[in-house]
């Protein structure tokens, strides 16, 4: 339970919310531990089941799914429906989890959408670039041998035209924001801090989400700076769950540094 929950406040049951000085926190049912074992479940679950389907689906088109990789990556629309297929058991994932212990959206934060969470999103974008880049200084002073130019593999190899080009932006910009704040600020931070402090939830919820975007680097091998980026992201996007006690503004500020990653990307 949260430290700075009113001592007065009247007993709860699971779902319920105590009010603080600040907003009001849910209190889920489960146990992080659990938490955590189901989030790396459907992880793995969610990219097994995008797998076999982009493997059918090329069978069905090509012959073989020999070389489904090849294909999703060389495929705008493929890795379009690879995306969405992970995307969508994921979050099914997660809500029906929530369905299982009666527990409603907004305990994670789904909550009705302010205006000032927009707000929020876009003044944190710069605050997380400054964090970012003292965070490499820093890193890179620590150990020199910090490739910072680690080329990453976006799985969207050739992007042309306006169709291919709003399926990438709907699949980097719009699809992975929704569901990873779903997943992670909301369902998983929202766990841990059933048993945790601020501090510690938001850095193993942060170390978590980094380590998932550790793989992925175009040459192979680890993406660290990947990871030092998403890790220093991730904690900007706490704070903004923490202020606003929902996920909108984590949207906005993933979306939007989605968005300047896109235009550098593909449109630039």
């Amino acid at each position: 339970m949260d430290r700075d929950v009113d001592h007065q406040a009247a007993p709860t049951v699971p779902g319920d919310t105590v009010v603080t000085s600040r907003r009001k926190i849910a209190i889920v049912p489960w146990h992080p531990a659990l938490a955590v074992l189901y989030l790396v479940l459907i992880f793995f679950v969610s990219q097994i089941v995008g797998g076999i389907l982009a493997s059918l689906y090329a069978t069905a088109m090509y012959g073989s799914s020999a070389n489904i990789s090849d294909l999703i990556n060389n495929s705008t629309s493929l890795q379009f429906g690879y995306i969405l297929v992970v995307e969508a058991v994921a979050v099914g994932g997660i809500f029906a989890f929530l369905k299982w212990f009666k527990t409603s959206l907004k305990a994670i934060g789904l909550r009705r959408p302010k205006w000032s969470d927009l707000g929020y999103g876009l003044l944190a974008l710069p605050a997380y670039y400054i964090i970012f880049y003292v965070a490499v200084i820093v890193i890179k002073l620590l150990s020199p041998g910090l490739d910072v130019n680690q080329e990453q593999a976006v799985g969207f190899n050739d992007v042309s035209g306006a169709l291919p080009l709003i399926l990438t932006f709907v699949s980097l910009v719009v699809l992975p924001p929704f569901a990873e704040e779903i997943m992670v600020r909301g369902y998983l931070y929202t766990s841990l801090r059933k048993k945790l402090s601020i501090v510690v939830a938001g850095l193993i919820s942060s170390a978590l989400f980094a380590a998932a975007h550790l793989a992925g680097a175009a040459s192979g091998g680890l993406l660290w700076i990947a990871a030092i980026d998403t890790f220093t992201l991730a904690l900007t996007l706490v704070y903004l769950r923490e202020r606003t006690g929902g996920l909108w503004a984590c949207m906005t500020l993933h979306a939007a540094k989605n968005s300047v990653a896109f235009y550098l990307l593909f449109i630039h």
